[in-house]
């Protein structure tokens, strides 16, 4: 089964998750000018499978994904979509941003 890190972050109110392919966990991944880190500190927390990473999507404010697994897992169910994804050394990244600022 695939697994996947979830690490769920609370600031100023907004509820922030990262997600990674568990894989890639403590990985640094660079294409010219882009770093895409794939932190202990900001991805490592509890081994999840792709049912509560997407539970845990639903239930954020904004999601941090990073891995090829993941996208394509949240493309698969239409939550997600490669062609608005960043690639770096072949590792996809998206975030979801269900809210920017409240007026």
């Amino acid at each position: 089964m695939s697994m996947y890190f979830l690490k769920v972050h609370n600031i100023n109110g907004k509820k922030i998750v990262a997600i990674c392919d568990e894989e890639i966990l403590g990985q640094v991944y660079k294409e010219g000018n882009v770093i895409l880190d794939v932190s202990f500190n900001f991805y490592g927390g509890k081994k999840v499978d792709v049912e509560e990473a997407v539970r845990a999507i639903d239930e954020s404010d904004i999601a941090v994904i990073s891995g090829k697994r993941i996208v394509n897992e949240l493309e698969k169910r239409g939550l997600a979509s490669k062609e608005f994804a960043i690639s770096v050394q072949g590792q996809l990244h998206i975030q979801i941003v269900k809210e920017v600022i409240e007026i």
